[in-house]
Formats: C-alpha cells, sequence, structure tokens
C-alpha cells in the first residue's frame, strides 16, 4: 500500500509507533494498514436511513458470528452498554444488579442513573474475580412489595478487570435470571480475549445474554467502535436511543469497514479466537507476570488474558513509582495494571530490560 502522508509529515499510521511502548491500556492498540486500506475503499452512505451497505454488512456478520438476530453499531463500549440497559428497562420502579467493579458504574459518567433512572444495585463478589449465582440470587429483587425496587436487569461483564467468567456460571446466571423474567446484558467490550483463553466459543457466551455489547477499538486495534447484539425488536428500538443521544453516524463505513478487519485478523476467523493475534498478548502477559513474580512481587489478580495487575503495595512501591520507572525506561505505565497489546513486540528487550528497575 502507497504510504499516507500530511505534507512532509509522515502519516501516523505507518508503525508500530509510541502505542507499542504504552502499556496503559488496550485502547492504545493501533489500526492496521489493512483498516486503513478497507476505509479508503469503504462505501459513504447514510446509517442513519441504513442505506450504507458496508455498515449493513457489518451487522450482519457480527449477528450471524454471535448467533443473534441483529446487530448495531455504536460508537463506543459506553454508548453500546448505555443504549442496550435503556432498551431493556421499559416502565419504572426497575433496578439493575452488576458487579460493583463494573464498567457500566464506575467509568460511564453516571449513564445508567441519567439516561434511564434505574437504582443500581452492586455485589462485591467473595472470590475476588467473578459474580456466582448464589450472589445474585441473594442480592435480586423479585417481589411486589412496594418498598422495594424491582430487579429487571442483570449486566455481566466479561472480561472484567482481565479476568474471566467462566462460561458454566454465566450460564446458571442467565438459566436463573430468564425464569424469573430478568433480562441478562452482557459488557463482552473485551469477550475476545476471554474466548481467544479458551473460556468458550464466542457463540457458546453470547447466545446466553439478550443483550451484548462487543468493542472493536479495545485490543483488536480499530480507531473506533463498539456493536451491540440482540433480537431484531431489541435492536430496531435500540436504534431509536442511539439516535436520541446523538450517535446516528451518516457515513458509518469509515468505522465499519475498519471494524470487520480488526474481528477478522484480530480476533481471527474461528469461532475460539485461535487463529488471530490476541493470544500472542496472552502469552506476553504471562511472561511479564512471571518476570514480577520471579523477583518477589505479587499480582493483585490472576492474569487469564492480557492484563498483569500488580500488587505494587505489597513490594513498597506506590503506582506513581511504576510509572517513573517506565519513564525512564521509554515505556507508558498507568498505575499498578500492565496491558500487553496484540502486537508483536517484547516490553522487556526494546525497553531496555525495564522490570530490571523494579
Amino acid at each position: 500500500m502507497a504510504s499516507v502522508s500530511t505534507g512532509s509529515r509522515p502519516s501516523t499510521w505507518q508503525g508500530a509507533g509510541a502505542a507499542e511502548f504504552d502499556l496503559r491500556s488496550d485502547t492504545m492498540t493501533k489500526p492496521t494498514p489493512a483498516m486503513l486500506e478497507a476505509i479508503c475503499q469503504t462505501t459513504l452512505l447514510d446509517d442513519v436511513f441504513g442505506e450504507d451497505p458496508v455498515t449493513n454488512d457489518l451487522e450482519a456478520y457480527v449477528a450471524e458470528r454471535t448467533q443473534h438476530e441483529s446487530a448495531l453499531l455504536v460508537m463506543s463500549g459506553t454508548m453500546g452498554n448505555q443504549v442496550a440497559i435503556r432498551t431493556h428497562l421499559k416502565e419504572p420502579p426497575y433496578s439493575v444488579l452488576c458487579d460493583h467493579r463494573s464498567h457500566i458504574i464506575c467509568y460511564e459518567a453516571g449513564g445508567v442513573s441519567s439516561l434511564t433512572g434505574a437504582t443500581v444495585m452492586t455485589i462485591a463478589p467473595k472470590n475476588g474475580t467473578y459474580l456466582t449465582l448464589e450472589e445474585v440470587q441473594k442480592r435480586a429483587v423479585i417481589s411486589d412489595n412496594i418498598h422495594y425496587c424491582p430487579t429487571k436487569l442483570i449486566s455481566l461483564e466479561n472480561t472484567l478487570d482481565g479476568m474471566v467468567m467462566p462460561l458454566t456460571e454465566a450460564r446458571r446466571i442467565t438459566e436463573w435470571a430468564h425464569q424469573n423474567d430478568i433480562k441478562v446484558h452482557l459488557d463482552g467490550a473485551r469477550l475476545w480475549e476471554a474466548v481467544a483463553s479458551g473460556a468458550g466459543s464466542l457463540s457458546d457466551y453470547t447466545t446466553l445474554f439478550d443483550s451484548v455489547s462487543l468493542c472493536f477499538s479495545k485490543g483488536l486495534g480499530a480507531p473506533i467502535g463498539s456493536i451491540i447484539v440482540g433480537s431484531k425488536d431489541f435492536i430496531k428500538k435500540a436504534r431509536w436511543f442511539r439516535k436520541s443521544i446523538g450517535g446516528g453516524v451518516r457515513q458509518a463505513g469509515v468505522i465499519a469497514a475498519a471494524a470487520r478487519i480488526a474481528i477478522e485478523e484480530t480476533f481471527g476467523p474461528d469461532p475460539h479466537g485461535q487463529q488471530g493475534k490476541l493470544l500472542e498478548s496472552h502469552k506476553k502477559a504471562k511472561r511479564v507476570a512471571d518476570m514480577w513474580t520471579s523477583r518477589g512481587g505479587k499480582l493483585a489478580n490472576p492474569v487469564d488474558t492480557n492484563m498483569i495487575w500488580l500488587d505494587a503495595e505489597s513490594s513498597g512501591l506506590v503506582p506513581d513509582d511504576l510509572t517513573r520507572i517506565g519513564q525512564e525506561k521509554g515505556l507508558k505505565l498507568g498505575g499498578s495494571r500492565i496491558v500487553v497489546h496484540y502486537r508483536k513486540f517484547s516490553p522487556f528487550t526494546h525497553a531496555g530490560g525495564w522490570m530490571d528497575g523494579c
């Protein structure tokens, strides 16, 4: 592909660039040349009118791979979760049940409360990793008592802090919820990672839930975008809510084209994500974790996928220490979390053995 430039300045799409040494988040992944080429070749018709073929094809493709009836492109994981939750909740009173660490309650600017008026009930899992059915049953409200706000939606997240919710537990919770007329949404922004880790196939997880949001810009490397899957009626209503919060995009093909490549290249064509690029980042994450623990460090969480959570405090460090050490070694680190990208690079060789500084 010919180099794309802006005047005499080389395009930031070329080469690994700064993202290669930025381990703060998997949102730092950069689009590949194939994604850029797809954007250059995309269609430019109006998605608000449902006329853009590349966008329509992406939605149909993801719906097929997740074994849901329909799908809707949205601009971000936050938009996907919030539109899905708003679509599920019909008339108050209603409450939403979720893990106390969930993105929908901690990192989405209070959207559930402001957009739906719902009460949010949180649970701290005793195992420190994922919610269990018994914890959900204990916290959920199934009652006609006017003093209580009934649970109408459970929102699960996989992965959460890089850790996988097992397929068996997700199935237990969703089956019980459906028996009690409770909808279940999955924040699957990083479900690609859970699947690639060997937890189950993509459709094994997605078919359990009434709706799932999947992110293209976390880990997969697309520049923007997420998608919601669900029934045809659900997506029809979700399209309405997407429009109401400014999510209707006209020439959406420039987003959808890169997203399609991100799924096919980075996650891969097989349902278990074994032919894509994610597994390599999981292996490298475990190597980083081993380097830390071999030097006497402790981990705050198990390393299931591409995230390493260091227990810096037990080593006499504070998060700013890791940030400083990273700066000295040419790396960007944030807090005690290290996120390894799918790109084929080695932070502990390219950055001059940064772990030795720990």
